[in-house]
């Protein structure tokens, strides 16, 4: 007898723990404006750019495509793929918003280098704009790291600038990518 409560009075007891514990457990966060702020590139597009590694190569042109779709709701996956001066590329982007930095956050990794890109970054006042920045290395000199900018500009629902700037030693933004994003599909 003595055993059976013993075990009645530790499977109660066990039950109120469970019960407490469920109840301390934070509500699952929802997305907010930020987040949703990022569904703008949903979609399928296609990307005509020119890149320039130096001052002294010549500017190379580069195609291809950018599918672009969220996930759950917090995060926007882009997928990048084209040809760089007749190499085939494939990028993966990851860009969300981190409420407790309150910056936009991302990731970029391609199948070009073994560098992994980490962002922070802000959309502007106009909700036009969004500017990543990242530290990475410096392809105009061997061995150093510098900053980058990619900034996205949305000039209509269907139409986005895309930009990439480094960090000359100088001290000054020099673009080094410039294309255009065109919608060819909606999600």
């Amino acid at each position: 007898m003595h055993h059976s409560f013993l075990l009645l009075s530790l499977a109660f007891a066990s039950l109120l723990t469970g019960h407490a514990i469920a109840q301390e457990q934070p509500a699952m966060s929802e997305p907010t404006q930020k987040h949703e702020w990022l569904q703008k590139f949903s979609g399928t597009w296609t990307t005509k750019s020119e890149a320039s590694m130096g001052p002294e190569q010549p500017p190379v042109q580069c195609e291809g495509t950018m599918t672009s779709r969220m996930l759950g709701g917090f995060w926007l996956i882009n997928n990048m793929k084209g040809d760089y001066a007749g190499t085939p590329m494939n990028g993966i982007q990851t860009i969300g918003f981190d409420t407790t930095k309150k910056k936009y956050v991302g990731t970029w990794v391609d199948s070009m280098t073994s560098f992994m890109w980490h962002y922070q970054g802000q959309v502007d006042t106009t909700g036009k704009i969004l500017t990543l920045e990242a530290e990475g290395p410096n392809f105009m000199t061997d061995g150093t790291t510098t900053k980058f900018e990619d900034i996205y500009e949305f000039k209509s629902e269907n139409d986005l600038s895309i930009k990439s700037r480094i960090l000359a030693e100088d001290g000054k933004w020099v673009t080094f990518m410039s294309g255009i994003a065109t919608r060819s599909k909606s999600d």
